[in-house]
């Protein structure tokens, strides 16, 4: 589920995907090589997760990232869980030669 309402920044200075929910900080870090992100840190409290919200801010995130041109190489073990069990959706932001 994709939350429209839900409005991820790009933080360039910090290296990191940030939204807030329930007054929260929710980040994943990244570095950028040559048209590909690599996902590597994902911040979420357990409450969070418990609630359901770790989906809906990766598919959301994945989404806007799909808008782009960039490939995404998840470096973060959560976050390659997530495309592996969402994979149809997910395989084209792979770059070529990565599996997860």
């Amino acid at each position: 589920m994709i939350d429209d309402d839900m409005v991820i920044t790009n933080n360039e200075f910090l290296r990191q995907f940030e939204t807030v929910i329930k007054d929260e900080l929710v980040t994943v870090e990244y570095s950028q090589q040559e048209r590909k992100i690599f996902l590597t840190k994902l911040s979420m409290s357990e409450d969070l997760r418990e609630e359901g919200y770790l989906e809906n801010f990766l598919s959301t995130l994945l989404s806007k990232i799909q808008e782009g041109t960039d490939r995404v190489v998840p470096t973060s073990p959560e976050i390659a869980k997530f495309m592996r069990k969402n994979r149809r959706k997910y395989k084209d932001l792979l770059p070529v030669g990565i599996n997860i």
